[in-house]
């Protein structure tokens, strides 16, 4: 437990480090544009995947770690202490982007452009869609397995894509917590720990129905 647990903190660090990294960076540079950002966070998330899908499972992702817990794949007491990690290793990150830049573009935070029902909406069906492809590429008997990071770090920079502009895409709690907590930008936070865990927790039950 202790290996997954260091390749938890270290791929969800990462993923944190790099993202809501490059928004900074763009921010100051104006160089790397939207769709540098959302190519940022795809190819993160394929590369973790890569790196530490043997030993983890690669989540770096509290929602979809509950969803592995739904689905009986975890007990109840693992998955805890993965949701801890990562939302430690969020924070972590985001100290460290605080470090290097200062309080720039809120250090990645993910912010509701308009309506905190309409990101809500947004986000629990990009987390359902995200989910259901973890299952169906790195769980499935049938999957093609090694093609896994693709498809995931695929979908994430598809959704960042389209839907970053309108609700920055989150689908991950410590991805949005972590910006969150460290910039102060806390008022909408609730909207991406509650549709990103309510997402992941439906396509696990739908793929479940599918499946069973």
């Amino acid at each position: 437990m202790k290996k997954k647990l260091i390749a938890e903190f270290i791929g969800t660090y990462f993923l944190v480090f790099a993202g809501p990294g490059a928004m900074v960076i763009d921010n100051i540079t104006k160089s790397i544009t939207h769709v540098g950002v959302a190519i940022t966070f795809g190819l993160v998330v394929m590369a973790l995947i890569y790196a530490f899908g043997h030993i983890s499972g690669a989540h770096f992702n509290p929602a979809v770690t509950l969803g592995f817990w739904v689905l009986g794949d975890m007990t109840l007491r693992d998955s805890l202490f993965y949701i801890v990690i990562q939302c430690a290793a969020a924070i972590a990150a985001s100290y460290t982007l605080l470090l290097l830049f200062g309080n720039i573009a809120n250090l990645g935070a993910t912010i509701p452009f308009s309506t905190e029902k309409q990101s809500f909406v947004l986000e629990f069906i990009l987390t359902f869609v995200l989910m259901m492809v973890i299952l169906g590429s790195a769980v499935h008997g049938k999957a093609v397995k090694g093609f896994a990071g693709i498809a995931i770090g695929g979908t994430v920079g598809l959704m960042a894509m389209f839907a970053g502009p309108i609700s920055g895409a989150s689908m991950n709690p410590a991805r949005s917590l972590g910006p969150a907590l460290v910039s102060g930008i806390t008022q909408h936070l609730w909207v991406y720990l509650v549709a990103t865990m309510f997402g992941a927790i439906t396509a696990t039950l739908v793929y479940k129905l599918l499946h069973d």
